[in-house]
């Protein structure tokens, strides 16, 4: 199937597979040999015959940027059938000003079809707009990084700044019991004097493939976010091993981390967990090696192919 995927990205046609910043988004386009269309392109030429049988439309958080009724117009003269991923967790356009959540409404009402993150949005968006809807699973291209070997500095990593998003200040309590520097990437969401809390050692902004090579110093991995939507870091870490505990609701973490998974707000379970992580060498060994083969089993790029070739079928 000949497709496109249409985002606020810049870049026009295809990647390649040694792409260095391939987060999930750039990832999927690369496994479908897809071309990618910026929006303002769609919304400013118009092809003179439908191009791709498919476009993948990532809609912007920042809808009000953007003019959604000729983003629809336009897309439909490219494209012969078109859908949307979900960008952020399901509940994200619930924020939006009055108009935005019509609009948002009214673009996925005209869809021919739904692509989500996680199996636990299948139901909300498929009740909400009567449409076939599918889990489009998180996916990592290795090209770019199959010669970054595991590390282990002893160290943990939490997942995410301190804010009700990423929920920082869970991990870091539970990061606590390691007994070591804690260290946390540099996010949109960073919040100001973050790095006054004691221990606390920040990551700069970094590619892609720097970051993949960034984590895999670390020991444990703790990202109890409360914010469900691609999961990429439970992901990551999983591909080097690297045990990490996260809360339920996210498909990355509940399947590739299955014994390091607690119910939301459950820090007790949480703290206990790292503490067996930190002092019982063969369940570590354990977590670590579940990690790395259910990540070859559910989320190797042949996996997610065979799981895009479902929904095609299913379509």
């Amino acid at each position: 199937m000949n497709t496109c995927f249409i985002t606020q990205n810049g870049h026009i046609g295809k990647l390649p597979r040694n792409f260095e910043n391939c987060r999930t988004e750039f990832a999927w386009q690369i496994a479908l040999n897809a071309d990618h269309l910026p929006i303002q392109l769609i919304t400013s030429e118009s092809p003179k015959e439908k191009h791709f049988d498919l476009g993948i439309i990532i809609l912007p958080k920042k809808l009000e940027l953007f003019d959604l009724s000729k983003l629809l117009e336009k897309s439909k003269i490219w494209c012969k059938k078109l859908c949307v991923m979900q960008e952020g967790p399901a509940w994200y356009y619930q924020d939006y000003n009055y108009t935005d959540q019509v609009n948002y409404i009214n673009f996925l009402q005209e869809m021919d079809f739904l692509l989500v993150h996680n199996k636990s949005d299948i139901p909300y968006f498929k009740g909400l707009f009567k449409k076939p809807t599918f889990n489009l699973q998180s996916l990592m291209i290795e090209d770019a990084i199959s010669h970054i070997k595991r590390k282990n500095n002893g160290c943990p990593i939490i997942g995410g700044n301190f804010c009700s998003w990423y929920g920082g200040i869970d991990s870091y309590f539970v990061a606590r019991n390691l007994n070591k520097d804690i260290y946390i990437p540099s996010m949109g969401r960073k919040i100001q004097n973050e790095e006054n809390f004691p221990n606390l050692k920040h990551l700069p902004y970094m590619m892609w493939n720097q970051w993949i090579d960034a984590l895999s110093n670390f020991n444990i991995g703790i990202h109890l976010m409360r914010t469900h939507a691609a999961g990429t870091f439970a992901l990551n870490c999983a591909y080097l091993g690297i045990p990490c505990i996260g809360y339920k609701g996210l498909d990355t973490q509940e399947t590739l981390h299955p014994k390091l998974t607690v119910n939301i707000g459950d820090i007790e379970l949480a703290n206990e967990l790292s503490i067996k992580l930190r002092d019982d060498k063969e369940f570590y060994n354990h977590c670590s090696d579940i990690s790395k083969n259910r990540y070859e089993l559910f989320y190797s790029e042949r996996s997610w192919l065979e799981n895009w070739n479902y929904i095609l079928k299913n379509l």
